[in-house]
C-alpha cells in the first residue's frame, strides 16, 4: 500500500473516532481552542484575581496536555484537594491517583508549586526576618502547611538577624519528628549564626503546640543560651494557622 494512502486512512480512522464534542465549526479544530485562548487573554488582563481556581489550573495543565479538554481534569483535582494551592502542593503519588492525570502534568504542577516557594522565600532570603515578619510567615505556610508528614526546620540568621539559611532538620511521621538539639546548635556554629528561628508544622492542621513541642523547646533554648545564640520564636505551622510560641508567653 502506497504510504500516502495508508496516511490518509489513518487519518480518516483518527476524524472518525474523534469525539463530536471535541469539533467546532469548519475549521475542525477542538472546542477548547477557544477557551483556552479566553482564559489567556483574561489572565493577562486581570491576573490571578480575575480567575477562580479551577481556570487558573486549566491554564496551568494546558501546557501539559495541549490536546485535550483539560476543564473537566482541573475540576476534579480541586474535587479532590479544594484549592489551587492545595493541588499543587499535594504530593505526587496523591496527584496521580487523580483519573487522567499522567506524570507531565504532575511534573508540571510540581515545577509550578516550586516556583512558588522559590519567590516566596526570595522575599525573606538575606533580609532581616524580624523585620520581614509577614514574608517569613508565608514562606513558612507555603513550604510547610500541607505538607502530609511532620517536618522540624530551623532558620539560621546572622548578626543582623539576616537570614542565612533555612534547612529542614528532620522528617518524620504525621505526628511525630524526632529533634536532635546538639545537632541544630552545632549547625548553628557551622554557619556562625547568631540566633535561630525553630519551625515545624502539624499536620493536623491544628498549630495548638504540644507538651512535648513545649519542652523541646525548652530544651534548646537551654542550650542555645551557653553558646550565645537566641532563639527569636518556634513557629508552629498548619493549615488553620501558624503559632507562635513567643505571642503565646511559652519562651
Amino acid at each position: 500500500m502506497p504510504k500516502s494512502r495508508h496516511r490518509n486512512e489513518a487519518a480518516n480512522q483518527f476524524v472518525a473516532e474523534a469525539p463530536v464534542a471535541f469539533v467546532s465549526g469548519e475549521s475542525g479544530e477542538p472546542h477548547y481552542f477557544g477557551h483556552r485562548e479566553r482564559l489567556r487573554e483574561r489572565f493577562l488582563l486581570g491576573g490571578t484575581e480575575a480567575m477562580p481556581d479551577y481556570e487558573l489550573l486549566e491554564l496551568a495543565l494546558c501546557t501539559a496536555i495541549p490536546r485535550r479538554d483539560v476543564k473537566p481534569l482541573a475540576k476534579a483535582l480541586l474535587s479532590r484537594f479544594g484549592t489551587f494551592a492545595d493541588a499543587i502542593a499535594a504530593p505526587r503519588e496523591r496527584l496521580l491517583e487523580v483519573k487522567g492525570i499522567g506524570d507531565a502534568a504532575v511534573t508540571h504542577l510540581k515545577v509550578i508549586h516550586a516556583a512558588a516557594l522559590r519567590l516566596s522565600k526570595t522575599k525573606v532570603l538575606h533580609r532581616p526576618a524580624l523585620s520581614a515578619w509577614s514574608a517569613l510567615i508565608d514562606y513558612c505556610t507555603a513550604a510547610m502547611a500541607r505538607s502530609p508528614h511532620e517536618e522540624f526546620r530551623v532558620l539560621f540568621l546572622d548578626r543582623k538577624n539576616a537570614l542565612i539559611a533555612d534547612e529542614v532538620q528532620g522528617q518524620g511521621t504525621v505526628d511525630h519528628t524526632p529533634v536532635y538539639p546538639r545537632e541544630i546548635l552545632k549547625r548553628a556554629l557551622e554557619l556562625s549564626a547568631s540566633a535561630i528561628i525553630l519551625v515545624h508544622n502539624h499536620p493536623s492542621g491544628d498549630p495548638t503546640p504540644s507538651r512535648a513541642d513545649i519542652e523541646m523547646t525548652r530544651e534548646i533554648v537551654a542550650a542555645a543560651k551557653a553558646l550565645r545564640i537566641a532563639v527569636h520564636d518556634h513557629l508552629v505551622v498548619g493549615r488553620g494557622g501558624i503559632a507562635s510560641f513567643k505571642a503565646l508567653g511559652i519562651m
